[in-house]
């Protein structure tokens, strides 16, 4: 019971990243706010998942794009669960894969805006208590995409960047007051999200990968356990890539693998 006592916030967490991450937490001791924005089903069944096991979780629903509707889930959480000591970032902003070049504006501006606004109002909702209580710790999902992109994924790369600096200049913030901050960067995960590409595309992936396997949202979850733990007290303002080893790059695999 690594997090007993702990309150956690999971935004995005009726399905893939976040449900897994939610479920995990649950497992450790943590009380957990299973956040949705349409999937009211699939948020109940991870709750269900983990009161069977004897955990505490509620679902709260929150567009997390609308300051108004985080601070309302925020007030629901504290009234059942208590106060939020930890928040995982993790709401998806849909976008659609197309060079930059042919984005409209609107698309580009609402995966950017979105990643931007889901970020802010949340922290600017749970900040205040941790700042209080001089404890707290934030993890945010951003991508692989934000450091090594590829074509097509413009709106992706670009949002998650800014996500990945927005949690820098928080951990310089927020240090001082016993806050930590970080990122974890997941690779190609295999969720409903990544359904639409095509298989071709995730083996190839996984081909270049020296684990040799697509990421699951179990891998992500449990980089983001070992963030949020108090053993990890002396960890901030990093970004964990969880991507099986991609990020050595690509090239030197391929030699390896010719030398074998």
């Amino acid at each position: 019971m690594m997090l007993k006592n702990r309150v956690v916030l999971v935004t995005g967490a009726s399905r893939g990243i976040g449900a897994a991450t939610a479920r995990l937490l649950a497992k450790h001791g943590a009380a957990v706010a299973v956040n949705y924005f349409n999937n009211a089903a699939a948020a109940e069944r991870v709750v269900r998942d983990i009161t069977s096991e004897d955990g505490r979780a509620i679902a709260v629903r929150a567009d997390v794009r609308e300051r108004d509707e985080v601070e309302s889930m925020l007030r629901a959480v504290r009234e059942q669960l208590g106060p939020i000591d930890t928040l995982i970032l993790n709401a998806h902003i849909d976008t659609t894969l197309a060079p930059i070049v042919n984005q409209s504006w609107e698309a580009f501006e609402a995966k950017i805006m979105g990643e931007m606004k889901a970020a802010l109002y949340c922290v600017q909702a749970v900040v205040p208590e941790m700042l209080t209580n001089k404890r707290g710790c934030i993890v945010a999902t951003t991508s692989s995409t934000a450091q090594h992109p590829t074509a097509g994924t413009g709106g992706q790369s670009v949002a998650k960047s800014a996500l990945d600096a927005m949690m820098r200049v928080l951990a310089i913030e927020l240090g001082p007051a016993g806050i930590r901050v970080n990122t974890v960067a997941p690779g190609l995960t295999l969720t409903e999200t990544s359904d639409r590409l095509p298989e071709q595309i995730k083996g190839m992936v996984a081909g270049m990968t020296p684990l040799g396997r697509n990421g699951l949202p179990e891998d992500v979850a449990g980089a983001i356990l070992m963030l949020v733990l108090d053993e990890a007290g002396f960890v901030t303002g990093n970004s964990l890539s969880v991507d099986g080893g991609m990020h050595i790059g690509p090239s030197a695999l391929t030699v390896t693998r010719k030398a074998e």
